[in-house]
């Protein structure tokens, strides 16, 4: 896995690639990863699924991402993590403990990646689903994960492509 700054990544997505490429969305919590899948065109996210995070054993994680690349096109991954310009949290820290693990497997060789500010998704989402009266606690929760990975995600695809836009215009 490499890092890249958002917008070069999306850059590098829209004019290097050959083929149509989407991007997965990513919302690590303690227990669950939520993710969320672009279209092919790079402009809308959708809610896809949550993994179980599997702290103990991230190859087993790694490699349920390598069935994802190769299934659905993928070509990057969008990273929630929630930034404070004043302290690094322990949400942050946990979401690049789980990055550098997912790198160490050397299982996602030639994906890219990028960081997206989640800061405030899950309870803007949280806010949406209550009137929605989900009881099953794990159906909320899986809910709520797959959201914010859509918040994430489509967070990042409106800057980028905004930005596309007013640099096409100048």
């Amino acid at each position: 896995m490499r890092y890249m700054k958002p917008l070069p990544l999306f850059h590098d997505l829209k004019n290097t690639t050959p083929q149509r490429g989407r991007l997965l969305g990513l919302d690590v919590g303690d227990k669950y990863v939520g993710l969320a899948l672009s279209d092919f065109d790079n402009n809308i996210a959708s809610p896809f699924n949550v993994l179980v995070r599997k702290k103990t054993n991230i190859s087993l994680m790694a490699s349920d991402l390598e069935s994802l690349i190769a299934k659905y096109s993928l070509k990057g991954f969008v990273i929630g993590i929630p930034f404070d310009k004043h302290q690094v949290s322990s949400d942050a820290m946990q979401v690049k403990v789980f990055i550098d693990n997912l790198c160490r497997t050397k299982m996602l060789e030639g994906v890219k990646y990028t960081y997206w500010n989640e800061s405030f998704t899950s309870k803007n989402v949280e806010l949406l689903l209550k009137p929605l009266n989900l009881n099953h606690p794990v159906l909320s929760k899986t809910m709520l994960d797959k959201f914010a990975a859509v918040g994430i995600l489509q967070g990042y695809l409106d800057f980028v492509n905004r930005k596309m836009k007013l640099k096409a215009t100048e």
